[in-house]
Order: C-alpha cells, then structure tokens, then sequence
C-alpha cells in the first residue's frame, strides 16, 4: 500500500526498472551545492541512500537547466551530459531524468535512472509517463511536507509536560524527543539543520556571589533572549545546569550563521556572557553527532575566552 512519500518512491523506482530496465533508479534531494540520495533501487552501481555528490558535477542539474532531453537514449549524443563530471565517473551510457518540485515551484530533487550501456532510441516514447510519475511523486511529497508545520506543533505539544520548571524551554527528555522526531523528516526528505550548544559563562560566580536567586534571574534572560531570536519551528532547551541547545530546522549554512549572530546579539543585549558552538547536520551524520560537534566548538570558544581573559 502507498500511504506515504518513501513508499511512492520505492515504488515508483520499481516500476520505472520492470518498464524500462536501467541498473539505477533514483530519488534524490538537491540542498545548497549537495545532490543527496535519498531512495536508491540499484543494481550495479553501488549507489546507496545517504550519499552525497556535487550538484553541478551531475546530469540532473543540466537537465534542470534545460541544457539536454528528459530522456537520452545515448549519453553521448547530448554534449552537456556527456561533459559532466559524474558521468564520466559513474559510465552513464543512457540517462532518465525528472525535476521534482515543491508547491511553490521551487526545485525539491529529481527522479532520474542511469544505465551503463546505451538504450534504443524508442525509450523516448516513455517520457510522458515518466513525467506523469514525477508529477504524481511532487504532489505526495509537497502533501507531506506542507504538514510538517503541523506535525512539529504537535510534536512541541506532545512535549509541554516536559518543559523546564525554571525556564519554560525544553527539558533534557523533551529535546531528546524532538530531536530523534526531526531526525526522523531529516532522514526523509534530506532536510539540512543547525544544532547550537550554548554554556553560560557566569554562572557558577553569579550563585557563589550574589545568591541563587541572580543565577535563575540570570538563566531566565538567557531563556528569554534565546526564544525572541529563534522561529516557531526551531527547538530551544535547557539541558541542565548553564547548558542550553537549539536545534534550527530546514536552515542551511548561511541562515545558521545569520541567526548566530541574532543569537550573540540577544545575549549580549541581554547582560549573558555565554560560550557558543554551532554544527551543520548533513548526510552522513545525524542531529546528535552535529550536536556533539557543536559542543566540541562551544568549549574551544570557552578555552579561547579564558586565554583571552
């Protein structure tokens, strides 16, 4: 039964291999200058979901452009695909491609085949119904995808009885969920997203100096500051004692060093002296390896900021 986006596309890849053959059958995401496997029915090529390769080294992103046919019986018939780098490195003898986009038009991925041997010139006759499957392909994914809003509030619902006594944000078990949930659409749709970690720098002085009672005041700006800088779909928590984290979704390199800076900003703003790190999830490693690699930036900030001081 298809009931949802990765099923259609094993689908849709099965039956593209019983109609046409071809050794590679993919679903693929383009994010930033990464082309990203996500569904791959391969017999031949060694290609498996996950992987990773450069945008404009592929096929697709010549067919995107207009610069060669949906379909290309002989690769080497169509310079433009002929010439491009993961071509030559995987021997692309025929080719199958197809945009798939998301509502509002803008390019999601492709769905697209590969064999190593040229194929006869009456495949062309398939490109209506290829086309038709990627059609039918976008409209299940951008069905999904247009609820994922709705999904991750119920998720941060789900979640409200795990929130912070102090703080309000997130507690240890709540970010933990959200973060294995957003894993999860990660996995799917090869969405990108920024894990932060952040550590007050004074806390511990601020409770042994002036009383406990600066140190929540202190905890609570820095809550405060967090909330104000960061969207409706992003995760802020605290972990635990001066440890706070937040996970930004569907955010790539760019928009994570533009929002870095929002966050520095209201910190500051706010009189909290903190120590931050920031980590890109991406394929081939999860949220949690990110964060761990956010975490690892945060304390060099830190033992940077005590040489400094």
């Amino acid at each position: 039964m298809i009931n949802d986006f990765a099923a259609a596309a094993q689908e849709t890849m099965a039956f593209l291999r019983r109609r046409l053959g071809f050794k590679l059958w993919m679903v693929t995401r383009t994010e930033g200058d990464d082309w990203i496997v996500l569904y791959a029915d391969d017999a031949g090529y060694d290609i498996r979901p996950g992987q990773t390769f450069r945008w404009t080294d592929t096929v697709c992103s010549r067919m995107v452009l207009g610069h060669g046919p949906t379909i290309a019986p002989a690769m080497h018939d169509v310079p433009a695909y002929a010439d491009a780098p993961l071509a030559r490195q995987l021997r692309i003898g025929a080719y199958v491609g197809v945009p798939l986009h998301r509502t509002d038009g803008s390019l999601f991925g492709t769905l697209c085949g590969m064999d190593p041997q040229a194929q006869p010139l009456e495949i062309r006759a398939e490109q209506e119904a290829v086309t038709l499957l990627a059609d039918l392909l976008s409209a299940i994914l951008n069905t999904e995808l247009n609820a994922g809003e709705a999904s991750r509030r119920a998720d941060r619902a789900e979640v409200d009885a795990t929130r912070d006594s102090l703080t309000g944000l997130c507690n240890r078990r709540g970010w933990d969920m959200l973060v294995q949930r957003e894993e999860e659409r990660c996995s799917r749709y090869g969405h990108s997203a920024c894990m932060v970690s952040i550590d007050l720098d004074d806390l511990k002085f601020t409770n042994d100096t002036q009383g406990h009672a600066s140190g929540d005041a202190l905890l609570m700006r820095a809550a405060r500051a967090l909330e104000q800088v960061t969207r409706g779909s992003d995760v802020v928590a605290r972990l635990g004692g001066d440890e706070f984290a937040m996970l930004m979704v569907e955010c790539d390199y760019f928009d994570a060093q533009a929002m870095l800076l929002r966050v520095q900003e209201a910190l500051a703003a706010a009189d909290v002296r903190a120590s931050l790190g920031m980590a890109m999830r991406k394929p081939g490693y999860d949220l949690e390896e990110a964060l761990e690699m956010a975490d690892a930036e945060m304390y060099r900030a830190k033992r940077n900021r005590k040489v400094l001081n």
